[in-house]
């Protein structure tokens, strides 16, 4: 079964436009899968290579344009998988880009390590990036009734919405464990900055326990037993293998407002539970309204992200404990959510809306969310 991606149609509107489009996202999520559902929409004159494979790898380094044009020959739609395997792959695309303006190709990349670092100069004004994540709740309404992803919500929140687990439920503990240590330390590990993986595991486990909390770089160098600097940069690369993102405090002028700390999710909720081992029902968990958090603060990001909303995304908390748990700015309105497991009540914080004038702060619980995601 192939669940249709929502930014498929946002990439197909962008083709031959004479730009190289990008795709980011982490292994497994679904890349290969999306971009040979756009070729079935382009069949001719069309090819994919997986360059993972030495020849193909081999066949695109270190070119000229005659050596590129014999190789592509008539091709209209070229999909390069995993491009960050070819060395030196952004002079490689420069020169298709400028050469054979007629040639559309779409280049994907597990890791934004290398991809973006390659391709960020060669390709300035020559391409469009986009970011696949795990499915969307908004994705898998496709397969399921309103009612039955209601019944299935609580699963997806502890086993996570990666394309695997959500199309093979029968397996989808043993598979999820796999995901986690096989796939997601793959990238991060081949990266020349992590030479002790103990310590990322420390680090991944200490993250995953904080979910909804500020986090001090301190506190976690201090309990990693590592320093400041080395959390800093070990969390910018889980950033860019996508495991992980951080929302800054909002802050403009209010001196009693939060400005250094950070907040930091995980992409993916099911990955986050298997780093601690806890698979347990939500009935049997002490974290159930801090991963709610993360649940829906992440589904929203994506839909964001797959509908092309231009956002920027905060939390905001001041020193007397008024907090707000997720804010977007966009299109001049600043709009605040706090995310509930149970119909809590919710007092607004006063001190916020008085001050941003025509902000709006709203209540997302599981009865409600649907609006929201």
């Amino acid at each position: 079964m192939v669940i249709k991606r929502t930014i498929q149609s946002n990439i197909e509107r962008s083709l031959f436009k004479g730009k190289v489009i990008i795709i980011y996202g982490a292994r497994q999520v679904g890349k290969t899968t999306l971009v040979k559902e756009i070729l079935k929409s382009n069949p001719h004159e069309s090819e994919y290579y997986n360059c993972d494979e030495i020849d193909i790898r081999q066949a695109l380094v270190d070119k000229t344009s005659t050596e590129l044009k014999a190789f592509f020959g008539n091709k209209k739609l070229v999909i390069l998988d995993e491009a960050q395997r070819i060395k030196n792959i952004g002079l490689t695309l420069k020169i298709i880009a400028d050469n054979f303006p007629e040639l559309q190709i779409i280049a994907t990349g597990s890791s934004s390590f290398d991809l973006s670092n390659e391709i960020a100069e060669p390709l300035t004004g020559r391409k469009i990036e986009f970011y696949l994540y795990p499915f969307s709740l908004e994705e898998i309404r496709t397969i399921y009734s309103d009612l039955e992803l209601a019944r299935l919500l609580e699963r997806r929140i502890i086993y996570g919405m990666y394309p695997e687990i959500v199309l093979n439920e029968g397996e989808a503990e043993r598979n999820l464990k796999n995901l986690a240590l096989s796939y997601t330390y793959k990238d991060i590990l081949q990266y020349q900055s992590i030479k002790n993986p103990e310590i990322l595991e420390k680090l991944l486990q200490a993250l995953a326990l904080q979910i909804g909390n500020e986090v001090s770089y301190n506190e976690l160098a201090s309990l990693i037993g590592i320093d400041k600097n080395t959390v800093s940069n070990y969390i910018q690369i889980l950033e860019k293998a996508f495991i992980i993102f951080r929302l800054r405090p909002f802050s403009r002028n209010l001196r009693n407002e939060l400005k250094k700390m950070r907040k930091i999710y995980f992409y993916d909720t099911g990955i986050r539970n298997v780093l601690i081992n806890n698979l347990n029902s939500l009935d049997l968990r002490q974290d159930t309204g801090s991963l709610w958090e993360n649940f829906i603060i992440c589904e929203k990001i994506k839909k964001n992200n797959n509908l092309d909303f231009s956002k920027n995304v905060y939390f905001w908390r001041n020193r007397q404990g008024q907090e707000i748990d997720y804010l977007e700015e966009g299109a001049g309105k600043l709009e605040g959510f706090e995310v509930k497991w149970k119909d809590d009540k919710f007092k607004k914080p006063k001190t916020f809306l008085e001050h941003y004038s025509g902000s709006s702060v709203s209540l997302i619980n599981k009865e409600n969310f649907g609006k929201f995601v």
